[in-house]
């Protein structure tokens, strides 16, 4: 059986998406090497050593800053955040399936804050929180701030996941005697339920990286990615480069199992059919 001959095209786009790889994964696999430096290990190659240590002194309150405290509250943050988002987008996107009274300003206010500049807006949230009297904190400012930067994307993508989806699948639900809460539970839910999960891991990552917009609405009690900012400042050994190891693997592993979650929905979606 011939092949077909690819086009010089072809290898122009997979050179360059070999490059953008290397370019994204080149630094992390910096990261990922030195965060096994030996005990009097630097910040720099060549190793001086190959040890855990740096793993190990990680944890340590005293010596690297409150690990432990700040990737519990941006884990709970992102949580927060990722039901929120579906819940939220997913009612957004039932609405907008029918014209209604001021749904177009609607639409366009609720996306206009990803052009806001993200330090305003964390600005602006922890200022008014301050003139209405309220200490801001992790899970009242800054959850606020930051659906202001996950709603948008979640809306948008339920907005293209009922664009695509056939009102034929109701209908015949409906002519079977299926009731409205029937119809959603037993048809709609299901197929939608792979966009669903993606529009939750959107909103968990969005939340667990976020910076800018928690940067003047956490209060006193740093997240994570506040917490790494302050490490560079006073951390010159690599347990930031363990730091870093760690939370790269989580952000994978949160992937992986969002990942596997889809297939199999899809694979029982497939044996019902």
């Amino acid at each position: 059986m011939n092949r077909e001959k690819r086009s010089a095209g072809f290898y122009v786009l997979a050179g360059f998406f070999t490059l953008f790889v290397l370019f994204l994964y080149g630094p992390l696999s910096a990261v990922f090497i030195l965060s096994f430096q030996g005990p009097r290990g630097g910040l720099t190659f060549p190793l001086n050593g190959v040890s855990l240590h740096w793993f190990t002194n990680l944890f340590e309150k005293q010596a690297v800053g409150d690990f432990g405290a700040s990737f519990g509250r941006s884990f709970m943050l992102g949580l927060l955040v990722m039901v929120s988002t579906v819940v939220v987008a997913l009612l957004a996107g039932l609405a907008f399936r029918r014209k209604f009274l001021g749904g177009t300003p609607l639409f366009y206010l609720t996306i206009a804050s990803l052009v806001v500049p993200s330090i305003i807006v964390s600005l602006g949230i922890g200022v008014l929180y301050q003139q209405i009297g309220i200490r801001p904190a992790w899970f009242s400012s800054a959850f606020g701030a930051h659906l202001t930067w996950t709603l948008p994307f979640g809306v948008l993508i339920m907005f293209a996941v009922f664009n695509r989806f056939s009102p034929a699948y109701e209908e015949a639900a409906r002519d079977l005697g299926a009731s409205a809460w029937q119809t959603f539970r037993y048809v709609v839910l299901p197929m939608i339920a792979p966009s669903l999960i993606g529009v939750g891991l959107f909103g968990f990552s969005l939340s667990y990286d976020e910076f800018a917009r928690t940067l003047l609405t956490s209060g006193s009690s740093n997240t994570l990615p506040l917490e790494i900012y302050g490490m560079t400042t006073n951390v010159t050994t690599p347990v930031l480069y363990a730091l870093g190891t760690v939370t790269t693997l989580f952000s994978f592993a949160v992937i992986l199992i969002t990942l596997l979650s889809i297939i199999l929905i899809g694979r029982r979606r497939a044996r019902i059919i």
